[in-house]
């Protein structure tokens, strides 16, 4: 079993060797794996490994809800509220010129740094961050006929069963150029960086693991009918149940949409399983380190609400799970609410490289070595300029740009059903929860189109 290997201790090799880095990104997945109990059906055996390999963060927040603002503050270190990078159609690189990445910071200092499948938001990729970068390839499409079934499409949500190999899928082509590298014996230390696609929607992948999931015996999320009742005009503009939920319950797709979604994942960890055996047969094993993260949550039905974009819970929460010979115990768990802003320094610091004053989040060691270490910071999120969550082990507190805000419990409520902002009991709470809040809030950066405008009226000056 991987989570009985041993490991030799980082602090025992040698003073100038610097331990590797196998970065593993997982995109939209959100707290529905097996070792975090989002939902009671899900089979996730690799990432359940993994994490009984290291220690997995319970609590742990994505800066942003969306793929682009999120993956920029994990790769940059800078929360959205200094960069100006909110939303997925804002082009970060052009704003941030000077910014040294996390990948740019290990070139720097020896590293060998390779990157495939989907890290930074795929439509912003940065050459400059990678010596070498395997662009993510195309996956099969489900046949003509499946995708004008009903049971295959509710709105924008999008699914469907695949008659193909795992061998044609574009993941599994990303995994297996990941697997050549570690294959490989090498002179200098490797930051190895596999981002994996699924769950990201359309959500077609293999039959056999949407077999997994028999439609008629799938748990469906619990959604109260009066959860939107007691919160703020701005949630309800966020949670739209106008849309994707009323289609959902109209179409009678709600079950199959779950099913999809379940069986993106079993195919995602399928793949990160591949990567884990690999590592293991590598010559690389006793000597690298393993981070995996989703890049934000999901919703499926919650507060009425399909997919990200919304500063509760199930659109926040993540899987990060961490490996450091040397450092982390076996199958250990930390309850403290992180950020993965907190990445960048914890990597710097794992693998003793210059720290850089400029980030925005801590580093995680001292978590990683006793998760019982006393830890103040909330985990910020930002969803917009002006629009921010709060999560500590106890409390999420929503403030929208309008200044309405939502509270809750989560000793009482882990459902966020109870929106408390308005009781008077709860104000010395969240006054002191307010005090975390960004002062300063960047400027959107322009997005694309008001980029392209900008250049065409410098031209015709």
């Amino acid at each position: 079993m991987l989570c009985c290997l041993t490991y030799a201790p980082l602090a025992a090799r040698a003073a100038d060797t610097k331990p590797n880095v196998l970065f593993i990104a997982v995109d939209d997945l959100n707290d529905w794996i097996g070792v975090l109990g989002g939902h009671p059906q899900v089979k996730t055996p690799h990432l359940d490994r993994l994490a009984r390999r290291g220690m997995i963060f319970r609590r742990a927040y994505c800066a942003a809800p969306a793929c682009n603002p999120s993956r920029t503050a994990l790769m940059t270190g800078l929360r959205p509220s200094r960069t100006g990078v909110y939303h997925n159609s804002q082009p970060w690189r052009p704003a941030l010129p000077d910014v040294v990445t996390l990948s740019q910071h290990y070139m720097a200092n020896g590293y060998q740094v390779m990157g495939g499948g989907k890290i930074f938001h795929g439509a912003f990729n940065d050459p400059d961050s990678w010596h070498h970068y395997e662009k993510a390839p195309g996956s099969p499409r489900p046949a003509p006929q499946v995708l004008q079934d009903p049971t295959s499409r509710s709105g924008g949500i999008i699914w469907g069963v695949l008659d193909a190999p795992d061998e044609e899928m574009g993941d599994y082509k990303t995994v297996s150029w990941a697997v050549s590298e570690l294959e490989k014996e090498r002179d200098q230390p490797f930051f190895l960086a596999c981002g994996i696609y699924r769950p990201h929607m359309p959500w077609q992948v293999p039959r056999k693991y949407y077999d997994m999931y028999p439609p008629d015996k799938v748990v469906l999320p619990e959604v109260p009918k009066e959860d939107l009742e007691d919160i703020p005009q701005a949630g309800r503009r966020v949670a739209r149940p106008e849309g994707d939920h009323a289609k959902m319950i109209e179409t009678g797709n709600w079950r199959f949409a779950v099913q999809a979604y379940m069986a993106s994942i079993s195919f995602a960890d399928a793949q990160v399983g591949r990567l884990l055996d690999a590592l293991d047969k590598s010559p690389h094993r006793d000597s690298t380190l393993i981070v995996l993260w989703g890049d934000h949550g999901w919703h499926l039905g919650e507060k009425e609400h399909w997919r990200k974009f919304a500063l509760w819970e199930e659109a926040t929460r993540t899987p990060l799970i961490v490996v450091a010979p040397g450092v982390t115990q076996p199958g250990r768990a930390c309850e403290t609410p992180v950020s993965l802003l907190d990445i960048y320094p914890t990597l710097l610091d794992l693998c003793s490289l210059p720290s850089r004053k400029e980030l925005d989040g801590v580093s995680l060691r001292p978590l990683l070595v006793n998760p019982e270490t006393a830890w103040e910071r909330p985990a910020l999120i930002t969803h917009g300029r002006h629009s921010h969550a709060l999560r500590t082990q106890r409390w999420r507190f929503i403030q929208y740009a309008d200044g309405s805000r939502e509270l809750y419990d989560h000793d009482a409520d882990p459902m966020e059903w109870k929106n408390l902002a308005g009781d008077p009991r709860f104000a010395e709470e969240i006054q002191a929860l307010a005090k975390w809040l960004p002062t300063d809030n960047a400027p959107d950066v322009p997005n694309q189109q008001e980029r392209r405008r900008a250049r065409r009226e410098a031209e015709e000056e």
